[in-house]
């Protein structure tokens, strides 16, 4: 029998930790123990030679245990029901005589006892599902022993749990600080082109990650944002997009892929102070309803009032987007993937890709159609009045040094129109 006697970084708790292992937990504890007619329910751990208690309930508004407190293993009845020294159910301590090396015994005192070992999945012992009351109950058999057991089995699936979360987290948190902490963060350039002048407008930076293990950068975005990382790994990539300004000709812009809610913060305006504002474009990443459009407009005002320009991305591709635009009146209108595919083989994507146009014409807007990969694309957005285009027909996302090479070749012109 293996009984564990370092857990606490397995389940993410320690001999101090004065937290439960949940609300659950302490139903569970209640209805055991009103069902059973006992004074006391708890679930206590196995951790460095200590039995400590994780979740109580009992009877008494001051119970004679509290959470965290612990106690050493070999002084307590957990420890010798796990190992057989004494039964799991003991109706009356005193026809037990082993009970009475025990302190708590005749301290308590302890009356009627049951106790039965939680096993986790991989067949450690985490602690114990126990119940106690002061006064012997006789009424307690077989039957609710049995039923102490399937609840033990609840309650190590959810310990069993809550440490493959824990486990994720940790994990999270880790890579997210290597991340952080090293140069392992890297900035593409896609070129973006103004098909009107036939020539490079801007570059949106994307960031790619060089670190095992290797993972698109919205999944690193994402895992960021779960352990509460996301801004700070988007100032970072922020930083590192703005270096390429220095290098790129005065006339290209730098599009940023942004938050809404690291603008409101303010972490946006101070990432570009000192830069060149009218070489900037903010990309909102947002794809779902933007709950404080008045705070965001707010926090924007004196960035556009210094040159900054605003798009926002994926018109089209739901409500979401449209409500951006007309809330946040962009200076650029990003036509989503999903419309330029296919856009020169369906009318219906044609006539919402004139529809925005159209719209961009009248409100002063450019139109930037994202995912270009073929010539007849090409044409016809052109003949739909988008006046922007980027995608892998025109450049993939390329280093700096690349993104420096390509801004003065007329790359729009490979379709043999003219321009």
């Amino acid at each position: 029998m293996q009984v564990n006697d370092s857990l606490s970084d397995f389940v993410g708790l320690d001999a101090e930790s004065s937290g439960t292992l949940s609300d659950d937990l302490r139903r569970l504890l209640r209805a055991i123990r009103d069902h059973l007619e006992m004074d006391v329910a708890f679930v206590s751990e196995f951790t460095g030679g200590q039995r400590v208690f994780r979740s109580i309930d009992s009877s008494n508004d001051t119970p004679p245990i509290r959470v965290g407190m612990g106690h050493p293993l070999n002084e307590s009845y957990c420890l010798s029901v796990v190992n057989g020294r004494l039964p799991e159910l003991i109706p009356d301590t005193a026809d037990v005589p082993e009970t009475l090396k025990f302190p708590a015994t005749l301290a308590l005192p302890v009356g009627a006892h049951m106790s039965v070992p939680i096993r986790l999945k991989d067949g450690r012992v985490y602690g114990t599902f126990c119940c106690f009351s002061f006064a012997p109950n006789h009424s307690l058999n077989d039957r609710d022993i049995k039923l102490m057991r399937v609840l033990s089995d609840t309650v190590a699936h959810r310990i069993d749990q809550d440490a493959i979360a824990n486990k994720l987290s940790q994990d999270m948190q880790q890579r997210i600080r290597v991340a952080l902490a090293t140069d392992s963060l890297s900035i593409a350039y896609q070129p973006i082109f103004d098909l009107n002048r036939g020539a490079v407008a801007g570059f949106e930076s994307l960031a790619r990650f060089n670190i095992a293990p290797l993972r698109t950068p919205d999944v690193w975005f994402a895992e960021a944002a779960v352990v509460g990382s996301r801004i700070e790994l988007e100032m970072k990539a922020i930083g590192k997009a703005l270096e390429g300004l220095q290098s790129l000709p005065s006339e290209v812009y730098v599009s940023l892929n942004v938050s809404p809610e690291s603008v409101i913060r303010g972490d946006v305006e101070r990432s570009l102070q000192g830069m060149p504002l009218n070489r900037v474009v903010i990309e909102l990443t947002e794809h779902t309803v933007i709950a404080e459009y008045l705070k965001l407009a707010e926090a924007l005002a004196p960035l556009r009032e210094q040159g900054v320009r605003i798009a926002v991305d994926d018109a089209g591709a739901g409500y979401a987007s449209f409500r951006h635009i007309l809330n946040l009146k962009p200076n650029l209108i990003k036509l989503d993937i999903d419309l330029t595919r296919d856009i020169d083989k369906d009318p219906a994507r044609q006539a919402l890709a004139a529809a925005l146009a159209s719209f961009g014409r009248d409100t002063g807007s450019d139109i930037v159609a994202e995912g270009v990969e073929t010539a007849s694309q090409l044409r016809v957005l052109r003949a739909l009045g988008v006046n922007k285009a980027q995608g892998y027909y025109l450049g993939r996302p390329v280093p700096l040094a690349v993104a420096m090479e390509s801004c003065p070749p007329d790359r729009t012109s490979r379709d043999g129109s003219t321009t």
